[in-house]
């Protein structure tokens, strides 16, 4: 196991290196339009996401910061050239599934078939080994603890794929706030997404949509929490999408879905700036590799 690397500001203070990921999926593609954009369209419907993504690139080439790019491998097949514009730019390449079907909409059967689909066409268009894994919606809860054993029979070193909280798309309240080992026997390392605590309340401080719509502060307070007083990495995400406010409104989905998604995307990049400047950033494969020796196995409530 590697040494944690330090980064030192001006200050002279030790500042933790936190998880920076993206979760690769086109505007019509999220769980928010899952019953409006059916499936079987997405064909015959033009795609922003090689454009965001070169967007978030430039976002990272300017802060000097490297990322995980959880991807789809729908997305992937159809942009090769992106998927290896990506890992020029030193990021890492990890699976998204193929097309965002939630873990729980699968039995382990299919599910192992999905990954292993997804995975080939990541490894066969960016020329690199896929290690990483992240459910659509942070799917892998209580109902679904044999995704595990899946991940970990193929060979899978880590997840992150686990939203500690409370929520009304997704949620494994129940779960370990950091990283914890979900098997006895295998080094599979799962890194939840973060949280913070207000009193003995969890809060979602991750990233996504919470990050967008709410004020910047919450999340710079939510980070300095974990990283300050239980010196642990925070895991954070957030979607090619969410930087692009020109995208196609969807006028027939549900109110609550539209303020969801279209929520403050004009604001998203200068938040984003903000966030790369104020904390450290690196891959999700780095954190887990140093995550893995704080981690506790977690026995599963199944």
């Amino acid at each position: 196991m590697n040494q944690e690397r330090e980064i030192r500001p001006a200050s002279g203070t030790t500042r933790v290196i936190n998880g920076l990921s993206v979760d690769v999926e086109d505007w019509f593609q999220v769980g928010a339009f899952e019953k409006v954009i059916d499936r079987s369209d997405w064909g015959s419907i033009a795609t922003r996401v090689e454009d965001n993504v070169a967007c978030v690139l430039d976002l990272f080439a300017e802060a000097g910061v490297k990322a995980t790019f959880f991807t789809l491998g729908w997305v992937a097949e159809r942009h090769p050239a992106m998927m290896q514009r990506i890992v020029a730019a030193g990021h890492e390449v990890a699976s998204h599934g193929y097309d965002h079907a939630r873990v729980f909409t699968f039995d382990r059967k299919a599910f192992g078939e999905d990954i292993r689909r997804a995975r080939k066409i990541l490894e066969d268009t960016s020329g690199t080994r896929v290690a990483g894994y992240r459910a659509p919606s942070f799917s892998i809860d209580a109902r679904t603890h044999w995704a595990f054993e899946e991940l970990a029979e193929q060979g899978y070193g880590y997840s992150s794929s686990v939203a500690p909280v409370v929520h009304d798309h997704y949620g494994w309240p129940e779960a370990p706030r950091f990283a914890f080992y979900p098997l006895p026997d295998s080094s599979l390392v799962e890194i939840p997404v973060t949280t913070a605590m207000l009193g003995s309340k969890r809060l979602a401080a991750g990233g996504g949509g919470f990050f967008r719509v709410l004020p910047y502060e919450f999340s710079r307070w939510a980070i300095r929490q974990v990283n300050q007083r239980e010196g642990r990495p925070a895991a954070f995400y957030f979607h090619p999408w969410e930087v692009d406010p020109g995208q196609p409104r969807v006028a027939n989905a549900p109110l609550r879905s539209r303020l969801r998604h279209y929520t403050n995307l004009d604001r998203m990049a200068g938040k984003l700036g903000m966030l790369l400047r104020d904390f450290a950033w690196g891959r999700m494969d780095e954190i887990a590799e140093r995550e893995a020796v704080l981690a506790n196995s977690w026995e599963l409530a199944v």
